[in-house]
Parts: structure tokens; C-alpha cells; sequence
């Protein structure tokens, strides 16, 4: 059978969809680079926003024109199942409770041989060099304005052994870099017996495992502790941190129900710079939350920009079904909101200029994710471990391979380098 996978959201929607791919292909089925040549799509589905909701929908459809059969799991296919399953060309939703056993499922409970194989990317344009390692699930945050904990259940985490034995398929499969991800990255293991922590597992893995270079996804900052920064002395784990601030005024957090203050923000920020060189910290901004006026929108505008980000998203608030927020009075207009937008937007890719800039005639290590061929060589592009974006002239394919490279300034999209 020929399958494509696709997806919409996050980073964990994406170590999903791969986990698939391996297991799809142990069982003996062909990964596909496109919907047209499929007799299954697999579709992994966000709520986290309306467009989110909105995209998930759109390639549902895009999927049910090809005529392949459909199958359809994740956040937005659990919180409106009936919705999705009406979509024309679905077979079958697996709710989210279930989603970890989809290729079991649709294979009529098929067992996989999960030693068979290394990692195996997903075909298409969801290929991705870096191996996404799914390490937890769901969320015991419970912040009024997110679907998530709604659509993913409580926090869960996934066993060490599990997700040492992940990563080992990922190098067998040629990966260099693992990106660990969850919905609340920062609880993991507080559910398991003996309670452990998430430095507890990323010990674990510099120590059983020789993946070149480790990373991990968001995590909220009243979960970065001392123990787990220390740790940060591997130069195997890449210097970038994930902070979502939501934003910059003490009222507006408490009415997120966020566990933090700005005043707290700053000073994790604080350390982890002291304790990291070169890090690079990036975050999220929520603007026109409910009862966010001109004042407080100023408050998360000027500890932005005192904060120095080396980038950050966006996102405009949108009203959730089913979360506190959406009930909410003081909803600020559609029109402030996307001002809002604009101004932080502005704001975060001039930090991010600025910090690329820091960085000029510095020695970095980048491992390529693509490779173009051209008429003086090769273009290569890809990331140092603190996230920046690179390319540089190289005389060969340099795709999933790491170099040191002299940076000499700015290009069209990142920073040009030559390799040394």
C-alpha cells in the first residue's frame, strides 16, 4: 500500500507522523512523496488557532479529492469528530487516546516490529533531516486561552528506555540531530515511578545514546530549573531555549492562568545567558487577549524589546470552543489585534537581525538540511545548534552533515558562510 503522511501544528504533531512512517514502513508499506500517488492519507490534525482548525480541514479535503482512502487523527479530529468524520473521503478518526497505535489500528491491529528498522523521514514536503522525538503527551497546565489540554488529556510521559531506544533508531537511520518534544516538556516524568525529571532524561540520552546533537522543543519557563541548565555544559545540546512569555503584563498572565511573572521571566532569561554563551532564546507573544489594552499591550511591547529576543512568534488571539478565555468579556477588536500584530512582528525580526549580526566573522557548526546543485558547486543551508540560519558555497552535497563554517554576514534569508 502506498500512504502519504500530512500534518498541521506543532513540532509533536510532527514526531508523530514519523513515528508512523517507521512503523508503516516495518510493516511493509510504501511512503509516498505525494497525494496523488496514495491509497492512504494520514492527516494529523491542530486546533491550536482557527487557521490551525481551518488548514487541518483544507487537507482533509485536498486528500478526499484523490480519491485515496482517509484517515484522520489529532486535536482538531478529537474535539469534532462528528465534523471530521462527515468530510468527504474519511474512513476513520482515531482519536487522540489512541493515535500512538493509528498504524496498528488501520492495519487491523497489524503488530509492528519496531526493531527492524531505523528512523525512515516522512516522505514530501513533512521530509525533515533533524529525527522528531515524541518523549510526552497532554498538559496539567491549565491556561484559559489553550485547546490543547482539552484535546491531548493530562500530562503523560514516555519511559527513558523508550525514548533512548527512539533516538538509536534515529542514528541508525543516518539522523545527527533529535528534537524532543511534547505538549509539556517540562513535566516529563513526574507521572512515572519513581518520579523523575526531564534532566533525569536528558542525561539518559548523552550518556546511552551518540546523537551528535540534542535539542529541545518549547518549554515553559517555571520548568527550567539549575539542574537542568547545568546540563548545558554538554556542547552536544544545542544552545537554543523555547520560552512562550504570552506576554509582558503581570495582569494579563494571571488572567491566562500562566505560572509565572513577567519580573520571573527576566531573570530565567538572565540565567540562562549567563550560563550559556550564545544562546539563542526565542519565544511566543499572544496579543488582543481578552481585557489587553493599550497599556498592558505597551508592557508586553517594551519587555520584548528589553529582553532582546533572537526571534519569536506571533500569534493573534483567537477565541478557543470550550476554553475559559473564549467567555471572557473586554475581547479587544479584530483591528487592534492585527496592529498589535504587526508592531511585535516588526519588532522580533529586527531582534533577530540584530542577534545574526552578533555573530559575524564567529566559528559555527551547522548541519545542512538541503543541498542545491548549482554551477560553481553547491548551495547548502541549514542551522547552528543556536538556531541561526546558514548557507554557504560548498563543492558537495552537504545535506544531514555538519562543518564548521567562518560567518561572513548577511544573506537573503540568514547568514552566508564559508566552510572551513
Amino acid at each position: 500500500m502506498n500512504v502519504y503522511l500530512d500534518m498541521v501544528g506543532c513540532r509533536l504533531n510532527q514526531a508523530e507522523i514519523e513515528a508512523y512512517a517507521r512503523q508503516l514502513y516495518a510493516a511493509g508499506h510504501n511512503l509516498v512523496p505525494s497525494i496523488s500517488k496514495a491509497d492512504l492519507v494520514v492527516v494529523n490534525t491542530c486546533s491550536v488557532t482557527s487557521a490551525a482548525a481551518s488548514d487541518s480541514r483544507q487537507k482533509i479535503r485536498q486528500a478526499s479529492r484523490s480519491g485515496a482512502m482517509v484517515v484522520v487523527t489529532g486535536c482538531w479530529s478529537n474535539q469534532e469528530s462528528e465534523a471530521a468524520a462527515a468530510l468527504p473521503g474519511v474512513r476513520q478518526v482515531i482519536p487522540n487516546v489512541d493515535k500512538d497505535k493509528l498504524v496498528e489500528i488501520i492495519l487491523k491491529n497489524h503488530k509492528i516490529r519496531s526493531e527492524m528498522t531505523g528512523r525512515v523521514p516522512v516522505a514530501g514536503s513533512r521530509k525533515r533531516m533533524r529525527a522528531f522525538i515524541k518523549v510526552q503527551d497532554g498538559c496539567d497546565n491549565h491556561c484559559t486561552y489553550c485547546v490543547t489540554r482539552l484535546a491531548r488529556g493530562n500530562s503523560r510521559s514516555i519511559a527513558i528506555e523508550q525514548v533512548v531506544a527512539d533516538i538509536n533508531h534515529a542514528i541508525a537511520g543516518g539522523a545527527q540531530e533529535a528534537i524532543l518534544t511534547g505538549v509539556q516538556i517540562g513535566a516529563w516524568g513526574r507521572d512515572l515511578s519513581p518520579t523523575t525529571y526531564l534532566a533525569d532524561l536528558l542525561h539518559a540520552i548523552l550518556v546511552r545514546t551518540t546523537i551528535p546533537r540534542l535539542r529541545i522543543s518549547s518549554i515553559e519557563p517555571w520548568e527550567v530549573d539549575d539542574s537542568l541548565i547545568r546540563l548545558w555544559q554538554d556542547p552536544r545540546l544545542c544552545r537554543h531555549f523555547h520560552l512562550p512569555l504570552q506576554s509582558g503584563a503581570a495582569t494579563i498572565l494571571k488572567h491566562m492562568a500562566r505560572r509565572t511573572t513577567p519580573a520571573e521571566f527576566v531573570e530565567l532569561v538572565k540565567r540562562l545567558r549567563q550560563a550559556i554563551p550564545g544562546i539563542s532564546i526565542t519565544t511566543d507573544v499572544i496579543v488582543g487577549f481578552p481585557g489587553e489594552d493599550a497599556a498592558a499591550f505597551e508592557e508586553t511591547r517594551s519587555l520584548v524589546e528589553v529582553l532582546a529576543f533572537s526571534g519569536g512568534h506571533v500569534f493573534v488571539f483567537s477565541a478557543r470552543p470550550g476554553t475559559a478565555a473564549a467567555r471572557f468579556d473586554n475581547q479587544v477588536p479584530f483591528h487592534d489585534r492585527r496592529q498589535r500584530s504587526r508592531v511585535l512582528r516588526d519588532l522580533f525580526a529586527h531582534q533577530s537581525e540584530r542577534f545574526q549580526a552578533s555573530f559575524y566573522g564567529e566559528l559555527l557548526d551547522v548541519l545542512w538540511q538541503r543541498s542545491v546543485h548549482k554551477a560553481d558547486g553547491w548551495l547548502s543551508s541549514g542551522f547552528s545548534d543556536n538556531y541561526i540560519k546558514v548557507s554557504a558555497t560548498t563543492p558537495d552535497d552537504r545535506t544531514n552533515k555538519i562543518d564548521r563554517v567562518i560567518i561572513q554576514g548577511a544573506g537573503q534569508n540568514g547568514l552566508t558562510a564559508e566552510v572551513l
